[in-house]
């Protein structure tokens, strides 16, 4: 059992915690509370609303306090020195700093804006004129980084982008995000598996295109599954590129199980994706027994290794001969089964466990 300082008074930032349904950050938070669980070592919650309790896990202490958006921040550091932490964890960069006399670890989730600068259409104008501010150059975020005692990110390929860039001037640990705890097994129908599954947004560089057009390669019998929320506009877009003949439903959002559902009766789980921090739906497919084709990316060869089909994301028909690969069942039953064993690599517990290393070091 991992032997932890009874006198180190750790604050763990919950305060992005959603309160509807998890995001990325809000997920990575969850995770990584349950890990801290998982290795009996305590933390205190920092929330702003009692309802992102619900989204949780349970029984952890917690400390209600400001919003992190409200000018109250710039003052937090004083209410965190009253109550004695040790050191602060936050799963993003951006957390108040002024006076403090703790150790502060600030999370860089990923570094794909730095390559898609461009701010997303639906932020209101002085949202896209910060984005542009951060992403068209670096001291914004050397400015925030540097203020930190140490720097996470989740992936040893978002290390080296921060490191090569020169982000900060600080060490950097990769502490890897990891699948939900999936208590249940699959539950096909025994009927043949014709559904390919996309969870991602539909920001350009998500590529869901090559996906669409791919799908010209594909049987009549198999269909596109887009799973995310997608914007009016966006939506009207990508249906002009279906090809004729082809079945590509826009599920519009999924709750948790509804996607289990379809992760039950899978062809595959397929990206072709341009730019990544991570790529948790890979992880999340492979521990469930799905096959995984997805792009060739560096940051796709970290997390899915052996395990995965790749190809081309500028060529949809390259997509479509690499799904189609699956429908020989001894390639198939291999890919799952190395699948599974990539995915072991990636564990709450685990994540939970090089953190507070990290802690210890640094205090």
């Amino acid at each position: 059992m991992l032997q932890f300082r009874d006198s180190m008074n750790i604050y763990f930032d919950a305060r992005w915690t959603r309160t509807d349904y998890h995001d990325g950050v809000s997920r990575y938070t969850a995770g990584l509370v349950q890990g801290f669980k998982e290795n009996n070592i305590p933390i205190t919650l920092l929330i702003h609303d009692i309802a992102q309790l619900a989204m949780l896990p349970s029984d952890v202490p917690y400390v209600l306090i400001n919003n992190p958006v409200s000018i109250k921040e710039f003052f937090v550091a004083y209410r965190l020195n009253k109550l004695n932490a040790d050191v602060v964890f936050s799963p993003l960069q951006v957390m108040g700093f002024w006076g403090r006399k703790y150790k502060l670890v600030l999370t860089l989730q990923d570094i794909i804006y730095y390559h898609h600068p461009k701010p997303p259409t639906n932020l209101a104008p002085g949202i896209r004129l910060i984005w542009r501010l951060f992403h068209f150059t670096k001291w914004p975020q050397r400015l925030l980084l540097n203020r930190a005692d140490y720097v996470t990110t989740v992936s040893k390929t978002s290390k080296q982008f921060i490191e090569g860039y020169g982000l900060t001037s600080r060490e950097v640990g990769v502490i890897y995000n990891a699948p939900s705890d999936v208590s249940r097994q699959l539950q096909p129908n025994g009927g043949p598996k014709t559904d390919i599954l996309y969870m991602g947004s539909f920001m350009p560089y998500k590529n869901a295109e090559t996906l669409i057009k791919g799908m010209a390669g594909m049987p009549a019998e198999y269909t596109l599954h887009l799973l995310s929320k997608i914007l009016p506009e966006r939506k009207r877009e990508l249906k002009k590129l279906v090809p004729a003949g082809t079945k590509v439903i826009f599920h519009n959002g999924v709750t948790d199980e509804e996607y289990l559902d379809l992760l039950d009766n899978a062809f595959c789980l397929a990206t072709a994706s341009k730019e990544e921090g991570f790529g948790l739906p890979i992880v999340e497919a492979q521990v469930l027994g799905v096959p995984v084709v997805c792009s060739t990316m560096d940051i796709f060869k970290e997390v899915a290794g052996n395990a995965a089909l790749y190809f081309d994301a500028s060529n949809p028909a390259d997509f479509a001969k690499q799904a189609l690969r699956l429908q020989d069942e001894s390639v198939r039953a291999d890919l799952i089964e190395k699948g599974f064993e990539q995915a072991q690599k990636f564990s709450w517990k685990s994540s939970a466990k090089t953190l507070y290393n990290i802690f210890r070091k640094i205090t």
